[in-house]
C-alpha cells in the first residue's frame, strides 16, 4: 500500500516539472515595432527622410524634362505601301535600343561623336552580293558575322577580312536554327541563278521557307531588324511593264522555276506575318538582275555567260530570239540600296534595279564592244518559263530611300570583265577585287 502511494506521488511530481510555453500575447509584434520606433527619436529621422526624398523627386524630374523632352521620342515607322498595316511598328524604338539616333530623327551623328558600330549577321555573306555588302559594313565600322554553307559562296570572296577582329565566318546552313546576339540581319542566303536553284529544287524552297523562318525567329528573339532580299522573280512573266511593287505577279506555281519564284513569295509572306503578328522590324528588297566582280563564272546568268564565253573565244549563246528584255544594275548600286533600306524607316517591298532596259541581243553587242568585236552569236531554244520582259519601276525607292543606280552598263561591265579575266586565266590575287557589287543573293 505504501509503495503504491509513493509511486503516485512521484508521478505527480513529474507532471508538475513538465514545460509549457507562455501564451502568445495579441499584437506583440506591433507593440514591439512601435516601441522600437519611439526609442531614440527614430520616428523623427524617418519623417525627415521622407520629406527629403519627396523634395528631390519633385524638383529634379521637372528640370530634366525641361532640358530634353525629346530623348525618348521615336519617329514612327511608316510603311512604304499603303495596304501594309502599321499597328505594330511603334512597339519598338530601334534607334533608341541600339544606342544612337533616338534623339536625332535625321539619323545623323552629331559632330565630334563617333557612330556606334553594330553587330550584323549576313546570311549568304560569302556569295556574290553578300561579300560586297560585307565589305561596305566592315568599312563602316560594324562587326559582321557571315553565315554561309558555301554552296554558291566562296571563301575567296571574304578572305581579305580574315584576321580582322570585326569579322567572323560561320559555316552553317540556315535551314538549321542558329543562336546569335545581333542588331541587324541581312538575309541573302539562297542560290539565285537558274543553274543552281534548279540543281536541288526541294533544297531551294526549304532554304527560302525554313531558312527564312529560322532567321525571322532569331530576329524576334533578340529584337534585331531583319532585311529579306527577295527577287524580281516574284513577278514571274509579268503582264505589267514596268513592274511596280503593287503588282502581284504572274507566276507558274508548278513550273521548273517555281522553287525559287514561289519560295521567295512565301518568304515575303512570312516576313510580313512576323512583322504584323510579332512586331519584328522588317525590310523587303526585290532585287533585279545584277552583275559585277565575284559573280560565279558559270552560273547560267546571261551577263556572266556572255562575259565568260567572250573571254574564252566561244560563241555567245542567246536563248530564243534574243528579244527578251532585262535590266542590269551594277553591284555597288545594289549594296547602297540595301543599306539605305535597312537604315530607313520604310518596310517595303522596294524594287532595287536599274531601269535601263536591254534586249539579249543588245547586251551581246555591248559585250562584243567591250571584249571581242569578232565574237559570234549562237541561238538556242529558249528555256521554260523564261520571262519575256523585266524592268523595275524604282519611283518608290527614289522618293522614300533617295536611291537610284549610278553605274551604267557600259561603265560597270569593264570592271566585271577585268575580274573574270583574272579568275579565268589564273592571274589574280585572292580578295583583290574589292569593288562593291550587287546581285540577288548568295
Amino acid at each position: 500500500m505504501g509503495s503504491e502511494l509513493i509511486y503516485r506521488g512521484h508521478e505527480t511530481q513529474l507532471a508538475s516539472d513538465s514545460y509549457s510555453p507562455k501564451p502568445v500575447k495579441p499584437w506583440a509584434s506591433v507593440t514591439r515595432a512601435v516601441r522600437y520606433m519611439l526609442r531614440e527619436q527614430r520616428l523623427l529621422f524617418v519623417l525627415v527622410g521622407i520629406a527629403v526624398a519627396t523634395l528631390v523627386f519633385t524638383v529634379f524630374p521637372a528640370s530634366r524634362a525641361a532640358h530634353g523632352p525629346h530623348l525618348h521620342s521615336t519617329t514612327p515607322l511608316l510603311d512604304s505601301i499603303p495596304y501594309f498595316p502599321i499597328e505594330t511598328q511603334n512597339k519598338f524604338s530601334y534607334a533608341h535600343r541600339l544606342g544612337f539616333g533616338s534623339g536625332n530623327p535625321t539619323g545623323k551623328i552629331p559632330l565630334g561623336l563617333k557612330r556606334k558600330g553594330l553587330r550584323i549577321v549576313v546570311t549568304g555573306g560569302a556569295g556574290f552580293v553578300g561579300s560586297h555588302l560585307v565589305d561596305r559594313l566592315i568599312a563602316r565600322g560594324d562587326s559582321v558575322i557571315v553565315v554561309d554553307n558555301f554552296f554558291t559562296g566562296r571563301k575567296e570572296n571574304v578572305m581579305h577580312h580574315f584576321g580582322n577582329p570585326n569579322f567572323e565566318l560561320i559555316r552553317h546552313d540556315v535551314v538549321e536554327p542558329l543562336l546569335l546576339e545581333v542588331d541587324q540581319i541581312y538575309h541573302l542566303a539562297c542560290p539565285a541563278s537558274p543553274v543552281h536553284y534548279k540543281f536541288n529544287p526541294v533544297k531551294t524552297i526549304k532554304t527560302n521557307v525554313v531558312g527564312t523562318l529560322n532567321m525571322l525567329g532569331l530576329a524576334k528573339r533578340v529584337g534585331a531588324r531583319f532585311l529579306l532580299t527577295s527577287t524580281s522573280e516574284v513577278y514571274g512573266d509579268p503582264l505589267q511593264h514596268p513592274q511596280k511593287e503593287t503588282y502581284w505577279g504572274n507566276v507558274n506555281p508548278i513550273g521548273v522555276r517555281s522553287c525559287y519564284d514561289e519560295g521567295k513569295r512565301t518568304a515575303e509572306t512570312l516576313t510580313m506575318d512576323y512583322h504584323r503578328g510579332a512586331g519584328v522590324e522588317v525590310r523587303i528588297a526585290r532585287i533585279f538582275n545584277t552583275y559585277g566582280p565575284r559573280m560565279c563564272i558559270d552560273d547560267g546568268r546571261v551577263v556572266s555567260n556572255f562575259v565568260a564565253q567572250a573571254l574564252r573565244k566561244e560563241p555567245l549563246t542567246v536563248y530564243g530570239d534574243g528579244k527578251q528584255t532585262r535590266s542590269f544594275q551594277y553591284v555597288s548600286d545594289l549594296v547602297e540600296g540595301l543599306m539605305r533600306l535597312m537604315e530607313g524607316e520604310h518596310v517595303g517591298p522596294f524594287n532595287l534595279g536599274n531601269p535601263g532596259e536591254f534586249t539579249m541581243l543588245e547586251l551581246a553587242e555591248v559585250v562584243q564592244e567591250t571584249i571581242d568585236p569578232n565574237a559570234k552569236i549562237e541561238f538556242r531554244p529558249n528555256t521554260e518559263d523564261d520571262p519575256h520582259k523585266r524592268k523595275p519601276d524604282i519611283s518608290r525607292a527614289k522618293e522614300l530611300l533617295g536611291w537610284q543606280p549610278k553605274v551604267s552598263l557600259r561603265k560597270g561591265l569593264p570592271l566585271m570583265v577585268s575580274d573574270f579575266r583574272q579568275r579565268i586565266f589564273g592571274d589574280h590575287k585572292v580578295g583583290s577585287t574589292t569593288t562593291t557589287t550587287n546581285d540577288s543573293s548568295s
